[in-house]
């Protein structure tokens, strides 16, 4: 789905309102041993390193039409990882961008990027960290990736939603969308929003709505939107790293799926539980 501008806006001087989404994305696991707790952990170092962030902020940077100035990355030992993207909005290219604003704005010269990088857009920025953890009891272990895009001007970072639940197919979301600051048009008259939106999941695709059970708060005044997603369907063999589910007995399975919908609602509901 597209973001919605208003009537094209006639302003007086740079756009300055600021647009940002930002996400927590988790993944649930059961790890039974410390072998398979750390193999985890490894997994997940290897599968979202710091380069393989890098390749997502970049394709996110594309898809909202932004030009990259500067990335720095950083994998950390034990474990985690760090990308920074700063972007800039206009037109690196030979031709003028057209008169849709959500549209990406390509240029025609790609240069590489160095061996360690920081993205920097002039006005806006793109940042992923990584949290991998463990805990030795319970056997559960949970990965969670925190992303911000922040752009300033006409783009918005809500072009790069469906992308990036695609990129981390997580069992939970949270999502929180706000719009600061205020621009003006040729009158003098302060704007506060230039696209029309009622709740982030207005531009969810189809395909994932259907697979997640979503809840918002919404401060509409404020221009302050909140969504939590956690998904519909639990298949315990999606969640067991390391054993098999035939392996497991019957008392084993339910107490480890107990397990893991306790941690995935105290995530979802922000708050601890009583035993289930």
């Amino acid at each position: 789905m597209e973001v919605k501008p208003l009537k094209k806006l006639k302003l007086y001087g740079f756009n300055n309102l600021t647009k940002t989404l930002s996400f927590n994305m988790y993944d649930i696991c059961y790890a039974k041993t410390p072998e398979h707790r750390d193999a985890y952990i490894q997994y997940i170092d290897e599968e979202y390193n710091a380069q393989r962030l890098t390749s997502i902020v970049t394709e996110v940077a594309r898809i909202v039409g932004a030009n990259i100035l500067n990335i720095a990355k950083q994998d950390y030992d034990p474990q985690g990882a760090s990308v920074t993207m700063l972007i800039a909005e206009e037109h690196l290219g030979p031709e003028n961008p057209d008169d849709h604003p959500f549209d990406p704005v390509y240029t025609d010269k790609e240069e590489p990027l160095p061996d360690a990088v920081v993205a920097h857009l002039d006005k806006s920025h793109i940042t992923v960290h990584t949290y991998p953890e463990s805990h030795p009891h319970g056997g559960i272990s949970t990965f969670r990736a925190d992303i911000d895009v922040s752009t300033c001007g006409q783009i918005s970072p809500l072009k790069a939603l469906n992308f990036l639940i695609e990129s981390f197919a997580p069992d939970i979301i949270v999502a929180d969308y706000r719009v600061r600051g205020f621009t003006r048009d040729v009158d003098g008259k302060k704007v506060f929003i230039d696209h029309k939106i009622n709740s982030i999941q207005n531009y969810v695709d189809r395909k994932y709505r259907d697979l997640y059970q979503m809840i918002d708060v919404t401060v509409f005044q404020e221009y302050i939107f909140h969504t939590k997603m956690i998904l519909k369907d639990f298949d315990l063999d999606n969640y067991l790293f390391g054993t098999a589910k035939k392996e497991l007995s019957i008392n084993d399975k339910r107490k480890i799926k107990q397990r893991l919908k306790k941690e995935m609602a105290e995530i979802f509901y922000g708050k601890n539980m009583p035993r289930m």
